[in-house]
């Protein structure tokens, strides 16, 4: 499929010399760039949990965000030293 995009030039010079030094397309370092980012959210995503919930208004469920343990705990894994704000 054809598609257009505006990308900052920088971006676009450093894809390009991608491609030339590797002997390759702009089309196939775009691709491969995009399909590993997409691999990796997908990834990430999968391991996340689901936050628990409380309640139901309007077919909404209800985060409760005062209880920054939880919510700590289920943002983060084991290991991970980020912490909320």
């Amino acid at each position: 499929m054809r598609t257009t995009m505006n990308l900052p030039d920088s971006l676009m010079a450093q894809v390009k010399q991608r491609a030339s030094s590797e002997g390759r397309t702009v089309t196939s370092v775009v691709e491969a760039a995009l399909r590993s980012y997409l691999e990796e959210y997908v990834a990430r995503a999968e391991g996340l949990a689901d936050l628990p919930v409380a309640g139901d208004p309007g077919d909404r469920p209800l985060v409760d965000l005062e209880d920054q343990d939880l919510l700590k705990h289920y943002a983060y894994s084991e290991g991970d030293e980020r912490h909320l704000q």
